[in-house]
């Protein structure tokens, strides 16, 4: 899990409820005691995983870009990891926010 990203690099996240009252998508793993933010290189990345991840019903999610930097500071504050995911949802790197301060 070598990928590199820079602190001024774009990312792009899950949104629900955009332009209103909106959140940044978080997920927990199978047993419920890892919180993370799973974040993607490419918009159609994003949009490819997350319709193979779990969603509320009659909530509205839209693909948005994020610098990194406010992303971490958004995690950290949140106590979110970070998940680098690709299309398929495979992990291609796990960051804690905390410690890339």
């Amino acid at each position: 899990m070598a990928e590199k990203i820079g602190r001024n690099d774009w990312l792009w996240v899950m949104v629900q409820n955009p332009g209103q009252a909106e959140t940044i998508v978080g997920m927990h793993d199978e047993k419920g005691a890892i919180s993370f933010i799973p974040m993607f290189r490419e918009k159609d990345a994003a949009l490819q995983c997350f319709l193979n991840l779990p969603r509320k019903a009659g909530k509205k999610y839209e693909a948005q870009a994020i610098i990194y930097e406010d992303l971490l500071r958004h995690a950290a504050e949140n106590r979110f990891l970070l998940y680098l995911l690709d299309e398929d949802g495979k992990i291609l790197k796990k960051v804690d926010p905390v410690q890339e301060k």
